[in-house]
């Protein structure tokens, strides 16, 4: 790009502004260090380890399977797994084969799965034997001939049950006899490891992963195979006294069907040769049991990962001295969870800015550099960032005016999926437009402010409601908070507050209302503070505001 900017010079010691990225397929990296490191182990699943060179086979066999089956260049692969080992070889075996694998997510309902599977085109679909009957109850609507079932129990010592609370007793199925429906494991035990060439092409799609669907109906961001090798290698240039091949581990905490634990939990690992421990369920409990049993590296996770791990004492008490970078994404830490970390265990936390739209990273906090409470770090290398007028649409061009987040770099999406027109309202010029509102500093470090399209208009003032989420997660009888705006006839709209209070805690609302008077200007109040049990999350734990609106609408 040749561009120099104020954030560079907050770089970590040894990353350059520009990285020289290397033309290489995700297929490619996995064949080069299977063989540079065969005995390193790739990933760490309930006390399995699987090395890189039986990772590379099994990803060898699964491909003659899926080709077999009919799968080819540009053929849709659907994945509806929660973080096992099936997930990373069907989704690699699906790279090399030049097809497209297609994240969803086991949560969802009959009616998000059938969206998504037409919407992608999705012909072939890798599943759990336990969602198998959600899954034949749409398939006549879809476009579904194949679906090659996935058992939880491979490897598992203890039931199912204990990680999937979701799935129902009827559901479990050890025997599939129905046509069209192969068992993973009978494919890999019925095929060849001999190889196989590479189909994957540089700017062809490697994979479509769906929007959270907060402004509407889920969109499928289609992410080229040199998207998702470039932004592995902008972050790994991040820790440059990281080599390749070195023993770190890696919690995978975010699901691989989420952006993030698709560009992390998954072919970050493979770029450096790196273990991953596989996390099916982000649960304090288990999380605690695996930080004590393996000693990762790194430990990632969502402000409500840490909310609920501070909550759970065994958590407290751990060394987690191995621990060397701790790292949040969705949404900015709270500075009392941000205190809390510290002083337990000297954590530094590595805020991580980024979208679907752009293969999940492009910002984060220096490592080993300067930390800025409250921001996101800065740009990662490749990565170009402005800010534009929330009305005028022109460049932001003073520090710490507010405006629409726009990025540019080789990890931004192709676009989404057969939607030319959603395409075009937000890549301009070679600009991603994302819709959050941020401010940056004279030094380059970006703050988010929130959702252009959460933004309370209230008797004429700008009203942000992430701003309100932490000033009452601050309160100390407040676990978490969603704030929303709801339509006021004097107004236009008003501000309301969703509070789930600290377990044994049991604050009035009138207690939180005079907190809320000490920081904030009185238009900022909310009006209404409503107590609840627990508040929608999506399956990385971020909180959904969009959810939070319809019930209570609802309830109206």
């Amino acid at each position: 790009m040749g561009f120099e900017r104020a954030w560079h010079q907050w770089y970590p010691q040894g990353t350059p502004p520009e990285v020289d990225i290397e033309a290489v397929t995700m297929p490619e990296v996995l064949d080069r260090t299977a063989t540079d490191f065969p005995d390193n182990t790739a990933y760490i699943y309930m006390g399995k380890q699987i090395s890189y060179r039986e990772l590379n086979r099994l990803v060898t066999i699964f491909a003659h399977a899926l080709r077999d089956l009919g799968v080819g260049p540009g053929d849709k692969v659907g994945m509806l797994l929660p973080n096992i080992p099936q997930v990373v070889i069907a989704n690699c075996a699906t790279y090399k084969l030049g097809a497209v694998t297609v994240m969803n997510n086991p949560l969802y309902t009959e009616r998000e799965l059938l969206h998504q599977l037409n919407d992608s085109e999705t012909t072939t679909l890798v599943t759990l034997d336990l969602l198998l009957p959600r899954v034949l109850k749409i398939q006549k609507a879809t476009r579904v001939k194949t679906i090659i079932t996935c058992h939880i129990n491979d490897y598992l010592p203890f039931p199912a049950k204990q990680l999937f609370p979701y799935v129902k007793k009827e559901m479990y199925r050890k025997d599939v006899s129905q046509e069209g429906v192969y068992p993973f494991m009978q494919l890999v035990g019925r095929y060849p490891d001999t190889p196989l060439s590479n189909k994957a092409v540089w700017h062809d799609t490697a994979a479509l992963l769906y929007t959270g669907g907060t402004t509407g109906v889920s969109k499928g961001a289609e992410l080229t195979h040199a998207n998702i090798s470039s932004v592995v290698q902008q972050f790994s240039a991040w820790f440059p006294d990281l080599k390749v091949g070195s023993p770190e581990r890696l919690l995978g905490i975010y699901p691989i069907f989420h952006s993030a634990g698709y560009s992390v939990s998954q072919n970050l690992l493979i770029w450096n040769g790196w273990t991953g421990v596989l996390v099916p369920r982000p649960d304090p409990v288990v999380i605690t049991k695996l930080l004590k049993k393996y000693k990762p590296s790194f430990l990632p996770g969502v402000p409500t990962i840490f909310v609920g791990l501070l909550g759970h004492a065994p958590f407290r008490e751990l060394d987690l001295s191995h621990v060397k970078g701790y790292f949040a994404g969705a949404a900015p830490l709270a500075e009392d969870t941000l205190n809390q970390l510290q002083n337990l265990h000297g954590a530094i936390i590595h805020d991580v800015y980024g979208a679907t739209e752009n293969t999940a990273f492009a910002t984060c906090t220096p490592w080993h550099g300067r930390v800025k409470i409250g921001t996101v770090g800065v740009p990662l290398p490749n990565t170009d960032l402005k800010l534009v007028d929330l009305q005028t649409g022109e460049d932001v061009t003073d520090p710490d005016q507010d405006g629409e987040i726009c990025i540019r770099g080789p990890q931004v999406m192709k676009g989404y999926y057969n939607k030319p027109d959603e395409t075009a309202a937000v890549l301009k010029d070679g600009w991603l437009y994302l819709g959050d509102v941020g401010r940056m500093d004279a030094d380059g470090y970006l703050t988010i402010v929130d959702r252009k399209k959460d933004m309370i208009v209230a008797g004429g003032f700008n009203i942000y409601p992430k701003e309100i989420d932490e000033i009452l997660m601050g309160h100390e009888h407040v676990l978490e908070a969603c704030t929303i705006g709801v339509p006021d006839t004097y107004r236009g709209e008003t501000v309301k507050a969703y509070v789930v209070p600290v377990p044994g805690q049991d604050p009035t609302e009138a207690e939180i209302l005079t907190y809320c008077r000490k920081h904030l200007a009185a238009y900022k109040v909310p009006k209404q503070i409503i107590m609840i049990a627990e508040l929608p999350k999506t399956a990385v734990g971020k909180i959904m505001r969009k959810e939070v609106r319809k019930m209570d609408q609802a309830q109206q």
